[in-house]
């Protein structure tokens, strides 16, 4: 699904000073797999998440989305590529207290550039049922629990029916129980939905949840 090869990521500091994020990255990450990236603060497993995700662009290398070559789209395709490929779920939750949970879950349809193919009302009051918040659809972001928080933010990851999920530290606010539970949540999708999942984490016992564990140091695989 995903293939990176030789990816680098620099910044450029003060007095030209070069900062490498990343360094020489290549992994392929197949369709239905289930992929945590670990690494402790600072090592660029978020910078490399980011990537995968199209928010970013590498310094060099090339990322393919099966046999496209990002490199060579224009940036109204790698829009469309961000917007109905991936799903994004981070620690923070980024849901918006003004809106209600519904319009939260809602929102990537808003923004969507071609005609959907399904009702997005109807998804998401699916998506609020299986995951256990009805009766949350009018309440807003500030009223709920992080672990419902959490719930909402997957959920809005799920309406635009993506091919993968990107998860950052998607427990890191959340207490022991409620983040196994949403370990135990994205494992469910992969396992009965087929869902691709990328889980970048700190954490080396959350780490060991995936089906494959890519270490990350220093910006490099070891």
């Amino acid at each position: 699904m995903i293939s990176l090869s030789n990816i680098n990521k620099e910044y450029k500091l003060d007095h030209d000073v070069v900062f490498h994020a990343l360094k020489n990255i290549t992994l392929t990450i197949k369709e239905g797999e289930f992929v945590a990236i670990v690494g402790p603060s600072g090592s660029g497993k978020s910078t490399l998440m980011h990537i995968i995700g199209l928010l970013d662009e590498p310094s060099s290398g090339t990322i393919s989305f099966g046999n496209q070559q990002i490199s060579k789209v224009t940036d109204d395709t790698l829009s469309t590529l961000r917007s109905e490929i991936v799903g994004f779920v981070f620690q923070q939750f980024n849901l918006i207290n003004k809106l209600t949970i519904l319009e939260n879950i809602l929102l990537p349809t808003v923004y969507a550039r071609k005609k959907l193919d399904f009702n997005p009302e109807e998804k998401a009051h699916y998506l609020i049922k299986r995951f256990g918040l009805e009766g949350k659809e009018r309440s807003y972001p500030n009223k709920i629990s992080g672990g419902q928080q959490q719930r909402v933010a997957i959920a809005r990851a799920l309406i635009m029916n993506p091919k993968f999920i990107l998860a950052d530290e998607p427990t890191g606010n959340l207490d022991t129980k409620t983040g196994k539970e949403i370990i135990k949540l994205l494992t469910e999708l992969n396992q009965q939905e087929k869902i691709t999942i990328v889980l970048v984490t700190h954490d080396p016992t959350i780490a060991l949840l995936a089906r494959r564990t890519i270490k990350i140091r220093d910006g490099e695989i070891v």
